[in-house]
């Protein structure tokens, strides 16, 4: 199972750019100013074979001065709690502050892997202040520069180096895993509770590999499938909810871990940026999807048209990827429950469809001729033939084309939307190449 790496450390330390620099993207808004990374700090990266999510739990903070320290205690322990290695980024040209030492307290007491790294080490005169960091009491300090990218390559190897060694788990691999995932008082333990019932004897729970992934074998009214996460959804409760983004942080196992997410939705509360966070994480991963409205039972107005109203809400909120089932129910009422579950069998079936060639030929070609992508600088486009590519995590196809790269997002798009009018794909994404003839 996938190991997680999380990034701490105060404000301005270079927690950002060095997130970028491992996961090799620009994502992160990156500028001088406190605070200012807004994005969602999740990424994964791999290294020596070993693929692992990197978070860092920076990007989330409400900057507001009063709360500053306690939010950055908050997400230290947060760290703690989630991640297999957490790297402690300090500061070269600043040293020691009071806020470096309150951070190394906390993570002096976990048992977890700790690296310390010490930034904006851009010339080797200032590797001279890196041994003031022993003074953390956690070891010996990696001078690096996520600026210019100076020793991350053996920042990686030690990283690397930290990980368990990977025990297979006792799953069998032709049963789907489903996660439930959702901001907190969502209703997560509650559907949990509502599939599994009282009966206690037919569940049974394979621990994971990693720290609280445990799965539940699920085996009732003529499903089949495992659970994943259970344990930690239904013990955790109301410990730190306080703080929003713990829902997602906590979320990224079960999401990594899984076939299809059951992302748990409040009908009290219509979709909230948090909703969008959770989602976004189910997208990078490419799992399948089924959106339940939860506490149906509460809304007043139940007629048709406010039920077209909130689906189209949530579909406008998810977008460009529409296409999956959205389930109205109580999982108090236990209302629709089995609904839930019939709707990810099915999306768990849809990611696995094989479509014959000759079929997506036939079918597709045709439509192509009709409305053909667009010409560039005068050069005509022409897609000639269509194959589903083996042994992928989701359907994925790939259109040779003469001039593949004129072929822009927007017909892709509609690519895809024509392919999932004419087959069943609810549910899940797919990918869609476009490569030389």
């Amino acid at each position: 199972m996938g190991n997680l790496v999380a990034i701490v450390g105060r404000p301005n330390v270079g927690k950002s750019t060095l997130f970028n620099r491992l996961t090799k993207t620009r994502q992160a808004i990156v500028n001088d100013e406190a605070g200012t990374t807004r994005d969602r700090q999740y990424g994964k990266t791999e290294w020596l074979g070993r693929e692992f999510s990197i978070v860092d739990t920076g990007g989330w903070v409400v900057n507001s001065d009063d709360i500053f320290e306690e939010e950055i205690r908050k997400q230290v322990i947060l760290a703690v709690d989630e991640a297999d290695v957490i790297l402690f980024v300090v500061d070269v040209i600043n040293g020691i502050t009071d806020l470096d030492t309150q951070v190394a307290t906390i993570l002096r007491r976990t048992n977890k892997p700790v690296i310390v790294v010490a930034n904006k080490t851009d010339n080797h005169e200032l590797q001279y202040n890196a041994p003031e960091f022993y003074g953390l009491g956690l070891g010996e300090p990696y001078c690096i520069s996520a600026m210019t990218g100076s020793g991350t390559g053996d920042l990686l190897d030690l990283i690397v180096g930290q990980f368990k060694k990977e025990v297979s788990e006792i799953l069998d691999e032709d049963i789907p895993r489903f996660a439930v995932v959702g901001r907190p008082n969502a209703g997560k333990s509650s559907i949990i509770n509502a599939f599994i019932g009282e009966e206690r004897n037919i569940v049974t729970e394979i621990a994971g590999t990693t720290r609280d992934s445990i799965y539940t074998r699920y085996n009732k009214f003529g499903f089949d499938f495992y659970l994943v996460d259970t344990a930690g959804i239904r013990k955790k409760g109301k410990v730190s909810e306080d703080l929003e983004y713990y829902s997602v942080i906590r979320s990224i196992r079960s999401i990594e871990n899984s076939d299809v997410c059951i992302l748990m939705l409040d009908a009290t509360r219509g979709v909230e940026s948090q909703d969008l966070n959770i989602f976004s994480l189910i997208q990078k991963n490419s799992k399948g999807l089924v959106v339940v409205v939860n506490k149906w039972d509460l809304v007043q107005d139940k007629t048709n048209k406010a039920i077209k109203e909130f689906e189209n809400a949530i579909r406008t909120r998810f977008a460009p990827f529409v296409d999956f089932p959205i389930v109205f129910g109580s999982a108090l009422t236990k209302q629709r429950i089995l609904k839930v579950l019939e709707e990810a069998e099915k999306v768990y079936k849809n990611r696995t469809m094989k479509i014959p060639t000759a079929k997506l030929n036939e079918e597709m070609l045709p439509l192509i001729e009709a409305y053909p992508p667009p010409s560039n600088k005068g050069k005509y486009i022409k897609i000639k033939y269509i194959t589903q590519l083996p042994n992928t995590q989701i359907p994925s196809f790939v259109f040779f084309a003469n001039l593949p790269q004129y072929v822009k997002e927007p017909y892709k798009r509609f690519l895809e939307n024509k392919m999932r009018e004419k087959w069943d794909m609810t549910g899940t994404p797919i990918k869609i190449y476009i490569r030389q003839k």
